[in-house]
């Protein structure tokens, strides 16, 4: 079996959060096949593709991305494809490679160390570059969003989307500032947040939320994540198992949330009200709760100090036609994009 080689043109420029533990959960067998839905540098990919004879469909919505992916593919002879989409259509993009089910699927969610690293994706308040943000490369960018939205907009999408509790003052200085001249870069506006949001020595940089709300809005992250999981549930097989990798709440909730409502074998119920019926569990929880990485790993890899691992394992009950509303996602309409 011929062992997937390391990046060897930049090793260190995307770490893998928690790989030895997103393996063990995804418990690859020889002949099976599996989706990496956010394939990046292909962390997760070789891993699965190295222990066991195994088949990987890689997706990115990032052509840069699948571009670099190019050569690992060529190296694979055929085990290996890196399609070009967004991970909420995953099953779709299985099917037409040929696969109507999968044994199995993994979700790294969030931005990677690769976007932050190009200073010309925008993804950075680190590095100066266009203030840009998106993963394809076309629709709404960041600075559409800084320099259109109406004040109460703006604060809303960084309070609900980075959890920014200074969200209405820093809406109010963008606002008061964009006039005499837009933000176009990113350390323009990286600038402003580290003079509306005061930080102490060891605290996260003062532009981390508003940033990170941005990206958010900007890619409809949290909507693809949702739709991703219904996909996930519509191709894993009976006995398919499901990790994903999340590295805020917001993720996380969403997550939570999706498994606890599809592992739920009966409903609450009263002596005042009937017990409610409820369909048969899509999935088994692997493990209870989440998994956290480990301190050692935390202390290597700084982006792992906020990962969250949760895994199931896909029954033989049909997928739900549910739509994403019982997620409970918070829903600013200032991207491109749309809800099932």
């Amino acid at each position: 079996m011929p062992v997937p080689p390391k990046n060897t043109s930049d090793p260190d420029r995307h770490v893998p959060v928690m790989l030895d533990e997103v393996v063990a959960a995804l418990a690859p067998r020889d002949g099976e096949v599996f989706v990496d839905g956010t394939f990046g540098a292909g962390g997760y990919s070789r891993a699965i593709l190295a222990a066991a004879e195994t088949r990987v469909v890689g997706i990115d919505r990032d052509p840069t991305a699948v571009a670099d992916a190019m050569p690992l593919v060529s190296a694979m002879r055929g085990r290996l494809t890196v399609a070009e989409d967004r991970f909420s259509e995953l099953d779709g993009v299985a099917r037409s490679l040929g696969h109507a089910a999968v044994d199995g699927v993994v979700l790294d969610i969030g931005v990677s160390s690769m976007q932050l690293d190009r200073a010309e994706r925008g993804f950075s308040f680190r590095q100066d570059g266009p203030l840009d943000m998106r993963m394809e490369g076309r629709g709404t960018s960041a600075a559409d969003l800084v320099n259109g939205l109406e004040e109460s907009a703006l604060s809303r999408l960084f309070w609900l989307y980075g959890e920014e509790r200074r969200a209405g003052a820093l809406a109010r200085a963008i606002v008061a500032d964009r006039d005499t001249k837009p933000f176009v870069r990113t350390r323009d506006l990286a600038d402003l947040c580290a003079r509306v949001i005061r930080s102490k020595p060891g605290d996260i940089h003062p532009a981390t939320r508003a940033f990170q709300a941005l990206r958010i809005a900007v890619n409809r992250e949290l909507d693809e994540l949702a739709l991703a999981l219904l996909a996930a549930e519509r191709i894993l097989r009976a006995g398919g198992r499901l990790v994903v990798v999340t590295f805020h709440s917001l993720e996380d909730r969403i997550v939570k949330t999706f498994l606890a409502d599809r592992t739920r074998r009966e409903a609450g119920g009263s002596r005042h009200l009937p017990q409610a019926t409820v369909p048969p569990p899509t999935f088994e929880a692997a493990r209870r709760g989440a998994t956290a990485a480990s301190e050692a790993e935390s202390k290597r890899n700084p982006r792992a100090r906020s990962a969250k691992l949760r895994a199931a394992t896909r029954t033989d009950a049909p997928a739900r036609d549910s739509g994403i509303g019982f997620l409970g996602l918070p829903d600013i309409a200032v991207a491109s994009g749309r809800r099932r």
